[in-house]
């Protein structure tokens, strides 16, 4: 009698699966390797951020220097300025108080003229007041005087000599038509405790 085994034919056999437990690992797999490449170190940071940082930092200083000099020169230049032109009106008012007189008017107008008067131009009218006023109102004289230019000629501390060229138009109780009369000043102004007056007046020719 024949096996069983050979009336449904040969035996095969399974095929075999390798055990995955049993394969060889590698050793780039576990990373376990000692012949592994070594990472590569981190690169430095650039320093030039921070140069440029420090350069922009001294320009910015510099430039607000710059400003603050600047706005401290002009604050300077327009005190100056401002201090000229108080200087130069000054002497304007002085030479017109001096040739603007009338016969009806006297008194204040010459008092006026010392109002604003010191040193040697102030000792020139004080006591002799009187009599001038006198011979104006005796005269009948009118003079009605205007500033034609006028500038700064020199400073020296707190005085300040002008040049002021002016024109009166000159009447009498004897010419009552007015003739104009040119006068070159030298109007020499003191700042005394905050005013302003005139110290000296020359004609230049």
């Amino acid at each position: 009698m024949a096996n069983e085994h050979d009336k449904d034919g040969p035996t095969v056999e399974p095929d075999t699966v390798p055990d995955e437990s049993t394969t060889p690992t590698s050793a780039t797999d576990t990373g376990g390797s000692d012949t592994a490449p070594a990472a590569s170190a981190a690169p430095a940071a650039p320093t030039w951020p921070k140069r440029v940082v420090v350069v922009a930092s001294i320009l910015l200083i510099a430039v607000v220097a710059a400003g603050v000099w600047l706005i401290i020169d002009q604050r300077s230049a327009d005190e100056r300025d401002e201090r000229r032109a108080a200087f130069v009106q000054a002497a304007r008012q002085t030479v017109l108080n001096l040739t603007t007189i009338r016969a009806d008017s006297a008194d204040a107008d010459v008092q006026r003229l010392i109002d604003g008067a010191t040193g040697d131009f102030k000792a020139e009218f004080e006591g002799r007041e009187g009599p001038f006023v006198e011979v104006v109102q005796q005269a009948g004289v009118t003079t009605m005087g205007e500033v034609l230019e006028a500038g700064i000629q020199n400073e020296d501390g707190t005085c300040a000599s002008s040049l002021v060229a002016s024109r009166a138009m000159v009447s009498n109780a004897d010419q009552t038509e007015p003739e104009p009369r040119d006068f070159r000043l030298r109007v020499t102004i003191c700042d005394e405790n905050g005013r302003l007056l005139a110290s000296k007046v020359e004609f230049v020719p």
